[in-house]
């Protein structure tokens, strides 16, 4: 499998200061609908390259993406994307290589990958990702979130009339993943932030609480999302008594009283 870890380069990375300063002012933006553009425009200014993904791969979460841009193919990249994650998700090379590395304390949280067309063997996944879009190769930048966030990746597609990837291309995108990576995590938590409040309030009480099962943090997800014993009952297809006791058990596990408890204990798992 063609992966290699990503460590800190030296010097600064081969961009300007307006570049930089003009990625983060956008943060708190709806990314979904720049970021990717944003990104492909940036490495396009060194090399040529056809569209640009960045999926997240929440922990106990199926894989979604976080923003797509295509700016020289005619088969639409939502689509696609679309197709990979209902599809072909499982035969992807990301996944294989996320799933075989489990970052230690201190040591590479950033991965590259490269997938030629000729290493995918399953004929739609191959068709429908690369053969139709006319594409060759593809680059991925894969992030561990160590805070619990799962899994980022920011994949750079080439066209086939361009042909793989050289040594100085592959060079300047490591160059550069550091920046790449951070602008990706700022727009990532903030989209957490503005769509997932409730998953990322939850995250933080299974961090403390890991012993948690999943019918547990799916019922966290739902109390952090204002929902009432009654409201929660139809989503898990249960009673609504059979919910009250199931959220009695829940305070109890996280050693709390109730609602206004359960608040407070996020708060200050958030500053402590």
């Amino acid at each position: 499998m063609n992966y290699w870890p990503l460590n800190t380069p030296h010097g600064q990375p081969p961009v300007t200061t307006g570049q930089i300063a003009h990625l983060l002012a956008r943060v708190g933006e709806d990314c979904r609908t720049w970021l990717a553009t944003e990104l492909l425009t940036l490495v396009r200014g060194a090399m040529p390259l056809a569209q640009c993904t960045i999926f997240a791969y929440p922990d106990d979460q199926g894989p979604h993406v976080l923003s797509c841009s295509d700016q020289s193919r005619l088969v639409q990249i939502s689509r696609i994307s679309r197709d990979y994650i209902e599809r072909f998700y499982s035969l992807d090379g990301n996944r294989q290589v996320m799933l075989g590395h489990k970052p230690k304390q201190g040591g590479a949280r950033t991965l590259a990958q490269l997938q030629s067309a000729g290493d995918i063997t399953h004929r739609d996944y191959r068709r429908i990702c690369y053969e139709q879009p006319q594409i060759s190769q593809r680059m991925a930048l894969l992030n561990h979130q160590h805070e619990g966030g799962g899994w980022l990746s920011i994949n750079f597609y080439r066209g086939r009339e361009h042909g793989d990837f050289n040594r100085e291309e592959i060079a300047f995108i490591e160059s550069i993943a550091p920046l790449l990576i951070q602008v990706t995590r700022l727009h990532y938590r903030a989209f957490i932030e503005a769509n997932q409040m409730a998953v990322l309030l939850s995250q933080r009480v299974e961090q403390l609480y890991p012993e948690l099962t999943r019918r547990d943090r799916e019922l966290l997800r739902h109390v952090l999302s204002g929902l009432r014993a009654e409201d929660i009952a139809p989503l898990m297809g249960i009673q609504v008594s059979s919910a009250a006791t199931y959220l009695k058990r829940l305070y109890r596990k996280v050693g709390v009283s109730g609602h206004r408890e359960l608040l407070g204990l996020v708060v200050r798992g958030r500053w402590t």
